[in-house]
C-alpha cells in the first residue's frame, strides 16, 4: 500500500514537470512590447532632466554669490566694482578702500556655471542694483529655455 502511494506521488510530480515548459513566444513578445512602450514614454522625460538640473544649479550658484556679495558689502560698505569683479570675493582687491575685508575671503573659490564658464557680474547692474548671471547654454544674451540668462533678477 505504501508503495502505491509513492508511485502515485511520483506520477503527480512527473505530470507537473510536463506542464512547466517555460514562456511561449507570444508571452515574450507581449513583454517586449510593454517594455518598448514604457521606454518610449519614460526616456524622453528622463533625458530632459540634465537641462533642468543645470538651470537649477546655476540659480543656486547665483544666490550663493549674491549672499557672499552682501556679506562683502556689510564688511566694506560697498560692493566690489565691475573691474574688481567676483574675484574680490576670493582674493582681496589691491585697489579700493576696504574697511575690513575678511581674511579667509567670502567664497572658497569662484564656481563656474554648469556649462563651464565664469559667472558674469555688473555693478551697477542693468536689471537690478547688481547683476550676477550666467549666459546659459548658448553663451549669448537672449534666448529661451536652457539658452536664457539665469540671473539674480529673474530667480
Amino acid at each position: 500500500m505504501r508503495s502505491n502511494s509513492i508511485k502515485q506521488a511520483e506520477r503527480v510530480a512527473l505530470d507537473m514537470r510536463c506542464y512547466q515548459r517555460g514562456f511561449t513566444l507570444i508571452e515574450i513578445m507581449v513583454v517586449v512590447v510593454i517594455l518598448g512602450v514604457l521606454a518610449a514614454v519614460v526616456v524622453p522625460k528622463i533625458m530632459d532632466r540634465p537641462d533642468v538640473a543645470r538651470q537649477t544649479k546655476a540659480a543656486h550658484d547665483v544666490r550663493a554669490i549674491e549672499s557672499a556679495l552682501n556679506l562683502y558689502k556689510l564688511d566694506n560698505f560697498v560692493y566690489p566694482t565691475t573691474d574688481q569683479g567676483l574675484e574680490a570675493l576670493v582674493n582681496k582687491p589691491a585697489a579700493g578702500n576696504l574697511k575690513s575685508w575678511k581674511a579667509s575671503g567670502y567664497l572658497d573659490k569662484l564656481p563656474n556655471d554648469p556649462w563651464g564658464y565664469p559667472y558674469q557680474y555688473l555693478n551697477p547692474g542693468v536689471n537690478s542694483v547688481l547683476d550676477i548671471y550666467s549666459l546659459g547654454a548658448d553663451r549669448q544674451m537672449g534666448g529661451e529655455g536652457i539658452n536664457a540668462e539665469i540671473g539674480n533678477w529673474s530667480i
